[in-house]
C-alpha cells in the first residue's frame, strides 16, 4: 500500500483537498495494493503540529503531526497568499525528499518546495498569476508558466486550483495506469487530460468582457481561429454594428479587436505545438496565421522567442 502524505499548514487553500479524493477514488476504482483486496493507497493528511489547521476559508481539517517522513508521495497545498514558510515545514520536506518515493506541490505549494531547496535547477511551475514572482524570488529554479503540471525527477509541480486534479490523476496513472485514472476522471466530470497549458484559461481571464456579447463574440473567435476575424465579422456574432462592436470592445478589455484574436491565437497555435507533432505550416493554418511568418512574428511579440523555439522546448 503506498502512503499519500497531503501536507497541509495554515491558511492553505481548501480547493486542494480534492486531491484527496483523487487517490480515495483510485481505490474505489479496484486500484490493488500490495497485498490481496488491500487498497493502492493510504491517505493522510499531515502538518508541522497535528491536530485542526484552518485553511484560508476558515474550515479546519483534522491533520496528524510529522513523524515517519517516508512516504510514497508527499503532496504540499497550495495558498491563496504567499507567505514565508515555517522552519519545522522546511526540514520535513527536506527528509522527505530523501525519504518519499515523489514529493509534489500544488499551486502555490511550489514556493514552499522553494523555500525548502528542493526546487534548486528544476524545471518547475505554479499558478500563472504567481510564476513570475516564484522565479524571481527563486532564480535557481527554471519556471514554465504554461504548464498544467511538470514532472523533473522525483519533484512534480502543478499550476493553480483545479490543476490539482490533472496532477493527482498523473501520479495515479503512473502508479495503476491509464484505465484506473481514466474512470477517475468519468467520476470527477473532468477532462482525463487537458490540452494546452495555463494561457489559453488566463488569457480569456485577462480579457474579463462585462457584457454577454463581447463575451459571446470572444468565445466564437476561439472556436473559429481558422477563420477570418474581421471585426464585421465578430460584430455580427455580437450583434452589434462593427463601430459599436470596436468602442465596446475596447472598453470593456481595454484591447483591440484584433490584438485579442491574435492572443487567440498565439495561445491555440504554442498548444498545437507543444502537445502535437504537426509541422509549423499546419499549426499556422489551423490557428489562423495562414503563414509561419505572421506567426513567428507574432509569436516573438507574445513570448519574446520564435515558434521553433517552443518546439525545440517541448521535445525537450
Amino acid at each position: 500500500m503506498k502512503r499519500i502524505g497531503v501536507v497541509v499548514f495554515p491558511g492553505f487553500q481548501i480547493l486542494d483537498m480534492i486531491a484527496v479524493s483523487v487517490f480515495e477514488l483510485a481505490n474505489l476504482e479496484g486500484g490493488q495494493g500490495e497485498g490481496p483486496g488491500q487498497p493502492a493507497y493510504e491517505i493522510e493528511v499531515i502538518s508541522e503540529h497535528g491536530g485542526l489547521v484552518r485553511s484560508s476559508a476558515g474550515v479546519q481539517v483534522e491533520s496528524k503531526a510529522f513523524d515517519d517522513p517516508a512516504y510514497d508521495t508527499v503532496v504540499v497545498a497550495g495558498a491563496m497568499f504567499v507567505e514565508p514558510s515555517s522552519a519545522g515545514l522546511r526540514t520535513f520536506l527536506k527528509r522527505a525528499l530523501a525519504a518519499s518515493r515523489r514529493t509534489a506541490s500544488i499551486c502555490t505549494g511550489a514556493f514552499v518546495l522553494a523555500e525548502a531547496g528542493i526546487l534548486d535547477g528544476r524545471r518547475v511551475t505554479t499558478h500563472w498569476v504567481f510564476a513570475r514572482e516564484l522565479q524571481h524570488r527563486f532564480p535557481k529554479t527554471r519556471v514554465d508558466d504554461d504548464r498544467i503540471f511538470i514532472v523533473d525527477g522525483s519533484v512534480w509541480t502543478s499550476a493553480g486550483m483545479t490543476a490539482c486534479i490533472d496532477l493527482c490523476l498523473a501520479l495515479v496513472e503512473a502508479d495503476l495506469g491509464a484505465d484506473v485514472s481514466r474512470a477517475i476522471a468519468r467520476k470527477l466530470v473532468v477532462y482525463h487530460r487537458r490540452t494546452g497549458g495555463q494561457s489559453q484559461f488566463s488569457a480569456m481571464l485577462d480579457l474579463q468582457p462585462r457584457s454577454d456579447r463581447i463575451q459571446t463574440a470572444l468565445t466564437w473567435a476561439k472556436d473559429h481561429l481558422r477563420e477570418r476575424l474581421s471585426v464585421e465579422t465578430l460584430a455580427e456574432v455580437a450583434h452589434l454594428s462593427p463601430r459599436q462592436f470596436s468602442r465596446a470592445f475596447r472598453d470593456e478589455t481595454r484591447q483591440s479587436p484584433a490584438k485579442a484574436i491574435e492572443t487567440l491565437r498565439v495561445e491555440a497555435a504554442r498548444s498545437m505545438i507543444e502537445t502535437g507533432r504537426h509541422s509549423l505550416e499546419t499549426v499556422a493554418i489551423e490557428t489562423g496565421f495562414v503563414d509561419t511568418e505572421r506567426m513567428r512574428r507574432a509569436f516573438l511579440r507574445a513570448f519574446g522567442q520564435p515558434p521553433q523555439a517552443v518546439k525545440r522546448a517541448a521535445r525537450a
